[in-house]
């Protein structure tokens, strides 16, 4: 007969169980009552086979508060057989439950768990594990390990693998939080928590999901954190995530123990990755501050990240040298590196010098990576001689040059135009079973190319191919087809054709490829082709870039069509693609003289956005061509030119050129009503081109219907009541004065607003039309005042054309010639 074991329980203000089953009662069903679990639904236990005699159990036991345990455990057995039962059967509550009343009667949860089957309790745990009731598992395991019960004592391997597994299941599904909170859970209990989940795999889902926090958390729970830390750190810095880079180093300060170098040294590498070398400074001041000495390896990181930097990374090393540290060889490559980027051939070969002293008294050894990099920094200064010289050094150190050392050396050769010696490194190279890659090809047929040996480099191109070189075991590159396009000089087909057999191999035309057809396009005459490929890149999912652009404008430039060079230059403003000074250039040279004053505008706002982008322009270019525009109002009246003529230049093409500035500033309004000219800081000549400029600007405006309203006023400097005038004033005012009177036939008066008495340089009479001017200028006048006056006794020199006399003068010029 089935037996039914009766379990009630006190009220909640009870810990203990009220009465016990009677073991012997098995027959008197009639007098028991089924167990119901928190479902209410009854469950009948079935008799185990391994469960005590009944002959060994007590009769009828008194409540757990009043058992007073035998010696021979019986009544701790009968309470572990029966709380394993539960556990077994997946009532881990009322597991629970039985060890909470016989711990809180008196016995150590040690000597429980050691009666309890673990077999039965890992059974029910594996039952839960398998639906997915994880947090039941661990709501039950966290109240009994309160009790004094190791969880990890009522787990076997195969609950283990079930908690590995949804583990897993946490991380396939990203749910990190949950994971994060379940492993420091876990690690609370001493499970081995390592072997339920690679750490790493943990890590790469939190940075994935830019949960720095939670990764924190995560690396503070295992003992070698510190490893864990670095992984983060540099996990976000291949993300370019430096603030999240940064908050797990700050982290790592607060919980590691002591100053650890593998951080600090990783944290830095990661700013030189996310080009941030001022925190990488910051860094280091940091940790002298805190009177922490970094070692040999975080100075080489710190001198590595700021290599492009030739006196900070010598200030670094000097300091290093200062506090004792001693050089290894990869800091000497890390300055022969520096020297390299900053093109400094001496300093180099000093270090290389002293290098070779210090191997030759045992103290270090030269690697192949030393006589690389002094390789290349003399293949970059063209002194392939010198780059030669390095290799019988290796050779008779008895160091074999790597693939990185040949490409440098034949790079020596190609661009000193030596392309014979450079196919015989290359030869030297395959002789010497150094496996070459596709840098080294490309290297040589960029020289053949370069050399306008074309044909040399498409056979070279065919024997990579059809591999008749041996060794070659490299495929051709981008960069191998972009190289062979350009050996194609003007024959678009041909380098159509190449472009098409890339993409027949797998591989992708870039940008540089596109902008190299479509030079190919220009130097053939054909600028729609060249418009067309732009057109074609956007439908193929690429962007132009700047390249591209500047090649599709050189071909219209060099066609003649401005204005399509001119749009492309806005198209490229318009979808936000930065111009380079090879854009600006082209744009600028574009024309050979201006027309009209909306053409110098629009040439002056290019030049000044130039300026503005940090391009050093031609001034003296564009100061030629705008003087010979300016030139044409004289040319135009059929006058002879001044004394001073557009001849004498030797005071134009000052530096930040005002000039230009100063015109740029004075046709930006062309319709201004206020026509006041500042010449003040000018040369003669340039006051003379400045004038002339806005002379031809009011001429095109009057000739479009803008008709004077005002007087010219033109401010010449400042006059110093003290000191008078300077002579740089005087050569302004009186060549200014002989232009408009002599050359223009135009009335100029002198003013001095201080005292409001004018002098007449014109000795004829006022007409009338000049005194209505004079009152209408008389608000110009005060303005003008106003805003150059100073609290030193100063008046302004200055020069007044009027109105009438203007009218005259472009009534003459507007009228048709017979």
């Amino acid at each position: 007969m089935r037996e039914f074991i009766i379990l009630s329980y006190f009220s909640s203000s009870s810990s203990s169980i009220a009465t016990l089953p009677n073991p012997h009662a098995a027959n008197n069903h009639h007098s028991t009552r089924p167990y119901k679990d928190n479902t209410n639904k009854p469950l009948s236990l079935p008799p185990s086979k391994s469960s005590p005699p009944i002959s060994t159990l007590p009769s009828r036991p008194p409540p757990l508060s009043a058992v007073r345990w035998d010696p021979n455990k019986t009544h701790l057995c009968y309470f572990a057989d029966l709380a394993s039962k539960l556990a077994r059967d997946g009532r881990l509550q009322d597991f629970a439950t039985i060890v909470e009343s016989v711990v809180l009667s008196g016995v150590r949860g040690s000597e429980f768990t050691a009666a309890l089957r673990v077999e039965l309790v890992a059974k029910g745990i594996s039952g839960f594990l398998k639906e997915g009731k994880v947090g039941g598992v661990v709501d039950v395991l966290s109240k009994v390990d309160e009790l004094g019960v190791p969880p990890l004592k009522l787990f076997d391997g195969y609950a283990m693998e079930l908690l590995g597994r949804q583990c897993r299941r946490l991380l396939k599904c990203r749910q990190v939080q949950e994971l994060v909170e379940l492993m420091e859970i876990l690690q609370g209990f001493h499970f081995p928590i390592k072997e339920l989940l690679e750490p790493y795999e943990v890590i790469k889902v939190c940075v994935d999901k830019r949960c720095p926090k939670l990764a924190i958390r995560y690396a503070c729970i295992f003992p070698h954190a510190h490893i864990l830390f670095c992984n983060i750190i540099n996990e976000f810095g291949k993300r370019r995530a430096l603030e999240s880079a940064l908050t797990a180093y700050e982290a790592s300060k607060e919980n590691l123990s002591g100053s650890n170098m593998y951080v600090y040294r990783t944290i830095i590498d990661v700013c030189g990755v996310c080009k941030d070398y001022m925190k990488s400074r910051y860094i280091y001041e940091d940790l002298l501050k805190q009177k922490v000495t970094p070692n040999i390896y975080v100075f080489n990181s710190l001198m590595n990240v700021n290599a492009h930097d030739l006196t900070y990374t010598f200030h670094v090393y000097r300091n290093m040298k200062n506090l004792g540290i001693r050089a290894d060889m990869a800091c000497y490559n890390i300055l022969l590196k520096t020297c390299c980027l900053a093109g400094q051939v001496d300093l180099a070969q000093d270090i290389y010098r002293e290098v070779q002293h210090l191997e030759s008294t045992g103290v270090l050894k030269l690697d192949v990576f030393t006589y690389s990099t002094i390789v290349k920094v003399f293949s970059d200064a063209k002194l392939w001689h010198m780059a030669l010289k390095v290799k019988e050094d290796m050779l008779s150190a008895g160091v074999t040059p790597n693939t990185v050392t040949w490409s440098s050396l034949i790079s020596a050769c190609a661009n000193a135009g030596l392309v014979e010696k450079a196919i015989q490194l290359f030869e030297e190279m395959l002789l010497a079973g150094s496996e070459p890659n596709s840098q080294c090809f490309n290297i040589l047929l960029h020289a053949c190319v370069e050399a306008c040996q074309y044909d040399r480099a498409f056979r070279l191109f065919q024997s990579l191919k059809s591999k008749n070189y041996k060794g070659l075991s490299f495929k051709p590159t981008t960069t191998t087809y972009n190289t062979m396009m350009k050996a194609c000089g003007t024959d678009y087909y041909h380098a159509q054709a190449l472009m098409d057999e890339m993409r027949t191999i797998g591989l992708y035309p870039n940008q540089i490829s596109w902008s190299i057809l479509a030079d190919i396009c220009g130097s053939s005459g054909n600028v729609e082709g060249a418009l067309q490929i732009l057109t074609n890149m956007r439908a193929g999912g690429m962007k132009p870039d700047v390249v591209a652009y500047t090649t599709a404008i050189k071909v219209c430039v060099e066609s003649g069509n401005l204005e399509l060079a001119l749009s492309l230059f806005a198209e490229m403003k318009k979808y936000q693609i930065r111009p380079n000074f090879v854009t600006y250039n082209t744009i600028l040279r574009a024309r050979s003289r201006y027309g009209s004053v909306s053409e110098v505008q629009q040439c002056l706002a290019i030049y000044r956005d130039m300026r503005n982008a940090g391009y050093k322009s031609n001034d003296r270019f564009l100061e030629q061509l705008i003087e010979e525009w300016c030139e044409g109002v004289i040319q135009d009246s059929n006058a002879k030119q001044g004394e001073f003529s557009s001849h004498d230049k030797t005071d134009i093409g000052r530096p930040g050129s005002l000039l230009l500035e100063k015109v740029a500033e004075h046709l930006q309004k062309r319709t201004a009503e206020t026509l006041a000219v500042d010449l003040q800081g000018l040369t003669k000549v340039e006051a003379r081109i400045v004038l002339l400029a806005v002379l031809r600007m009011i001429k095109e405006n009057y000739s479009s219907g803008h008709s004077v309203k005002e007087d010219m006023l033109i401010v010449v400097g400042v006059h110093d009541v003290d000191g008078g005038s300077t002579t740089q004033n005087l050569e302004v005012k009186d060549a200014i004065t002989k232009l408009l009177r002599d050359e223009l036939g135009l009335k100029v008066l002198a003013t001095v607003p201080k005292t409001g008495l004018d002098t007449t340089i014109e000795p004829e009479n006022i007409t009338d039309s000049d005194q209505e001017s004079e009152e209408m200028t008389s608000r110009t006048e005060l303005t003008t005042d106003l805003i150059y006056s100073t609290r030193r006794p100063v008046a302004l020199e200055r020069l007044k054309v009027t109105r009438g006399s203007l009218l005259q003068w472009l009534r003459k010029r507007s009228a048709p010639r017979r």
